[in-house]
């Protein structure tokens, strides 16, 4: 198995971190506007980047406000994201909100693999800028690396 990780700071208070991660409002600011579903343990949500065929789906597997958010790939999206989980762990670290991000349980690391990587950095980023007190970059106004954007 083979997992992605991140570790980002943010000035913003846990609690708006939370809420931006949590709901299916607050993602809309920093992943894609283009969500629907219900936001809440057993729920579904829909991500979707322009297409059918350019969706992901994920399973709403735990909320612990403040401190964690956990999905798990279901159908409806890339079959290299079924099964895995995405975790956000979030703690207060002397005034900053430090985002731990895992998206864990790859079968091997295949190159979308790779992309997906640098994909989830730059929407971290995003999630950073729009709470720092800047504007997020949701899709379609995201930083596009390769073709497969």
């Amino acid at each position: 198995m083979a997992d992605i990780r991140h570790r980002v700071g943010i000035d913003a208070p846990i609690a708006d971190v939370y809420e931006a991660i949590a709901t299916a409002e607050g993602l809309t600011t920093w992943w894609t506007r283009d969500v629907t579903g219900e936001s809440t343990v057993g729920g579904a949500l829909t991500f979707r980047f322009g297409g059918a065929d350019r969706q992901i789906v994920m399973e709403v597997v735990e909320l612990t406000p403040p401190t964690r958010v956990g999905w798990r790939g279901g159908s409806g999206g890339p079959a290299e994201w079924l099964g895995t989980t995405v975790t956000f762990d979030l703690r207060d670290e002397g005034g900053e909100t430090v985002v731990m991000f895992t998206h864990a349980g790859w079968s091997e690391p295949v190159e979308f693999m790779y992309h997906c990587g640098t994909k989830w950095a730059s929407y971290l980023l995003s999630l950073k800028r729009g709470l720092d007190g800047g504007k997020g970059a949701p899709w379609p106004d995201d930083d596009h690396v390769s073709s497969w954007d």
